[in-house]
C-alpha cells in the first residue's frame, strides 16, 4: 500500500510506477529512516499523541527492524515498495497493526528524506575524514623516508629546480589537509536538523522539536519549514570538497604516472600495484594511478548533476530532488574507494634515489643559484638574470653542464664571476638554502613534517574522542577538576571560573559521556599553559590524554602561539608527546598566577616541560 493512495482510484500504470519508485537506491537510507523513526515516535510520545504503550511497541518494532537491516541491508529489496519510508510503515504495519499507522502523524516524506539524508551524509563525511587522515599518514611515512632524495622539479613540465621528494609529498598533504577541513565545515552546516518541518509549512503536532534535533545528534533544529525541506546545500558540500579531494589525487596520479614513466624513470611502481600489457610483454603500466586519474570525472559530472538539478526549482519539495540521491552516494562511494586504494599504493611507490639525483641536475636546474651568486656580489636581480641566460647558452652551445664551464669561460659573461662560484653551483647548495618556511631544504621538510603531524594527532583525536567543550559540559569537567583537586593533583576552580574560561576547554568523550577535560590558557605574554588536564580512572589507559594534549596543541598552533608548558608530577607522560624540560624560572606568567595560590608552593614537586610549535 502506498502512503498516498486514498486521493485516487486507479492504482498507478507499471511503467510509471518503475519510473518514479527510488527504493533500489534509497535502501540505503534504512538505518537511518529507522532512527529518525524512533526519535519521532518518543517526540510524539512526549507530545501525548502517542501512549507509553504504543510508543513502546513501536520502539520494540523498530529496533527489530534495526537489526535486521544491520544483518541484511539489502533486505528492504525483497519487496515492491515505492521508497525507503513505504517499506519501514509495511513492516511496522505487519508487525504491530494499526499502531504502526500513527507513527506518521505530524510529518512528511518531505522533512523525513532530508533528515535520512543529512543522518547520511554526517556519517559518511566522518569516514572521509579518516580515510583522508590515514592517507595523509601514509604521505608522511613516504615523505620521512625520503626527506632528503633529490628529485627534479618542474614547471611548464620542464625542468626547473632540484626538490627533495618529501617535499613533493608534503605538498599533497597540505591539499588533503585542506580537504579534511572541508569536510568538517561541511559537517558544521549540515549538523541542522528538517525533522518537524512537515511537507513545507511546519507540523501541527506540539513537538519540541530542539530536543528532537539533540536526540537525532544534530547541534539544532533547522528554523524554516520550507528551506528545512528543499535545503541540499549539504549533499552540494559533500559533492564539492569531494570533487576538489578528486582533484587532487587527480594531481597526485599524474604525478606517479609522469615519475615513473620510461622518461623520468624517478619512481618505481611494486608489482602489487602496476598492471601488463596484452600484446607487449615488457610493459609495466600505472593502471591505479591512471583509474585514479580518471574517476576525478565522474564525481566532478555528479556535482555538476546536482547544481544543475537544483539551480531552476522553486519552494518547496518537487519530484526532481529525488535525483539529489544516485548521485550522490555514486560520486561519495567513489571519492571514498579512491581514498583508501591511494593509501594502498603510496608504500608500493619507491624513489630511484641515484638515478632521480641524477635528473634534478640535469636541465641547467642550477641557473637560479648562478643570479642568485652576481647578486651577492652586487649585481641587480633582473641584470643577474640576463647575465645568467647568457651562460647557459654558453654551456648549451659547448654541450656541458653549467659548473662544467671554466672560471675563463665565466668571466666572458661577467667579470666578477670566479673561482668561489663553483661550491654555490653544486646542486645540493642551492637546495640547502631554501629553508624558508615553506621550502624545499631537507630541514624545511622535516619542520614541515612536525607540523603536520602534530595536526594528523590533533585530527585524529578529534575524529575520535575529543571535541570542543561547551557551556551544557561545564558541570561535567566540575566533577572531573574537583576529583583530581581532591587526589591532590590539579588546583580546585569554581563553577564560576570554568564557565567563564569554557572556550579554554576540550573534553573527552566515551561512548558519548564525558571522561576527561584540559584547558589551553594564554598568559598575556603569549605562552600558553595545559592546565586542569584529567581523566576519570575508567577511561584511562585508552590514548584519552595524549589526544586532549594533541588537540591543544593544534589550537595552540591555530592561534599563532609558539610555546606551550606544563607543569606536572608525570613528566614521562609528557615526554612520550614530545614535550622537553625546561625550567620554572622561565616561567614567570605561571608562578606569578597560580604559584602564590597553591597550597604546594613551599614543596612544589611538579616538572615543567615546554613543546615549541
Amino acid at each position: 500500500m502506498s502512503l498516498w493512495g486514498g486521493r485516487f482510484s486507479e492504482p498507478s500504470a507499471a511503467e510509471f510506477k518503475q519510473f518514479n519508485d527510488s527504493l533500489a537506491f534509497d535502501y540505503v537510507l534504512a538505518p537511518f529512516d529507522l532512527q529518525a523513526s524512533q526519535a519521532w515516535a518518543q517526540a510524539l510520545h512526549a507530545a501525548q499523541l502517542l501512549t507509553a504503550d504504543e510508543n513502546q511497541q513501536l520502539q520494540t518494532a523498530l529496533q527489530d527492524l534495526v537489526k535486521a537491516v544491520a544483518k541484511d541491508p539489502q533486505l528492504p529489496l525483497q519487496t515492491d515498495a515505492e521508497d525507503i519510508h513505504s517499506w519501514v510503515e509495511a513492516e511496522l504495519i505487519n508487525r504491530i497493526g494499526s499502531t504502526a499507522k500513527k507513527l506518521h502523524t505530524g510529518r512528511s516524506r518531505n522533512d523525513l528524506v532530508a533528515t535520512d539524508l543529512r543522518l547520511f551524509c554526517k556519517q559518511f563525511a566522518q569516514q572521509l575524514v579518516s580515510t583522508n587522515l590515514v592517507l595523509i599518514q601514509a604521505l608522511l611515512t613516504f615523505a620521512e623516508q625520503y626527506s632528503d632524495a633529490l628529485l627534479p622539479g618542474y614547471t611548464h613540465l620542464q625542468r626547473a629546480q632540484p626538490i627533495v621528494a618529501g617535499h613533493w609529498a608534503m605538498a599533497y598533504v597540505q591539499m588533503l589537509q585542506r580537504d579534511v577541513s572541508r569536510l568538517k565545515d561541511g559537517l558544521k552546516r549540515m549538523d541542522v536538523c528538517p525533522l518537524g518541518s512537515g511537507a513545507l509549512a511546519g507540523t501541527t503536532a506540539p513537538i519540541d522539536r530542539s530536543a528532537l534535533a539533540q536526540e537525532l545528534g544534530f547541534r539544532q533544529a533547522n528554523e524554516n519549514s520550507l528551506d528545512g525541506v528543499s535545503d541540499r546545500d549539504f549533499a552540494l558540500d559533500l559533492l564539492n570538497t569531494a570533487s576538489i579531494g578528486m582533484i587532487h589525487l587527480s594531481r597526485l596520479a599524474e604525478d606517479a604516472i609522469f615519475y615513473c614513466s620510461g622518461e623520468s624513470g624517478c619512481f618505481s611502481m611494486s608489482d602489487k600495484i602496476s598492471s601488463g600489457s596484452s600484446l607487449m610483454p615488457q610493459k609495466k603500466n600505472p593502471d591505479l594511478f591512471e583509474l585514479l586519474r580518471g574517476k576525478a570525472g565522474r564525481v566532478i559530472g555528479h556535482q555538476v548533476a546536482l547544481q544543475t538539478t537544483l539551480k531552476g526549482l522553486p519552494l518547496a519539495y518537487n519530484k526532481d530532488m529525488q535525483e539529489d540521491k544516485e548521485g550522490l552516494f555514486a560520486a561519495l562511494h567513489t571519492y571514498l574507494q579512491c581514498l583508501q586504494m591511494c593509501t594502498f599504493a603510496i608504500p608500493h611507490v619507491r624513489v630511484n634515489v641515484a638515478h632521480a639525483e641524477l635528473q634534478a641536475a640535469l636541465g641547467y636546474s642550477n641557473a637560479t643559484e648562478l643570479a642568485d651568486y652576481l647578486v651577492s656580489k652586487g649585481v641587480p636581480f633582473r641584470d643577474a638574470h640576463h647575465l645568467t641566460g647568457s651562460a647557459v647558452q654558453l654551456a648549451q652551445q659547448q654541450g656541458i653542464a653549467l659548473e662544467q664551464l671554466s672560471v675563463e669561460q665565466f668571466k666572458t659573461v661577467s667579470d666578477l664571476i670566479d673561482d668561489d662560484v663553483y661550491p654555490i653551483l653544486d646542486i645540493r647548495y642551492g637546495l640547502n638554502q631554501r629553508r624558508a618556511l615553506g621550502g624545499t631544504a631537507p630541514s624545511a621538510v622535516r619542520l614541515a613534517i612536525k607540523h603536520a603531524s602534530d595536526w594528523l594527532h590533533a585530527a585524529e583525536a578529534a575524529s575520535k574522542h575529543v571535541r570542543q567543550a561547551r557551556l551544557s559540559d561545564v558541570d561535567k569537567i566540575c566533577e572531573l577538576i574537583a576529583y583530581w583537586a581532591e587526589q591532590g593533583e590539579n588546583l580546585p576552580r569554581s563553577k564560576a571560573d570554568i564557565m567563564q574560561a569554557i572556550q579554554t576547554f576540550a573534553i573527552a568523550e566515551l561512548n558519548d559521556e564525558i571522561v576527561g577535560c584540559a584547558a589551553l590558557y594564554v598568559y598575556s605574554t603569549g605562552l600558553a599553559e595545559i592546565r586542569s588536564l584529567g581523566l576519570f580512572p575508567i577511561a584511562q589507559g585508552k590514548g584519552l590524554g595524549a589526544e586532549l594534549v594533541a588537540f591543544l596543541l593544534w589550537k595552540a598552533r591555530e592561534l599563532g602561539i609558539t610555546r606551550t608548558i606544563v607543569l606536572t608530577r608525570v613528566p614521562e607522560f609528557f615526554g612520550k608527546l614530545n614535550f622537553r624540560l625546561t625550567v620554572k624560572e622561565k616561567l614567570p606568567e605561571k608562578v606569578m598566577k597560580d604559584c602564590e595560590i597553591c597550597p604546594k608552593k613551599h614543596a612544589c614537586d611538579e616538572i615543567a616541560l615546554e613543546y615549541l610549535l
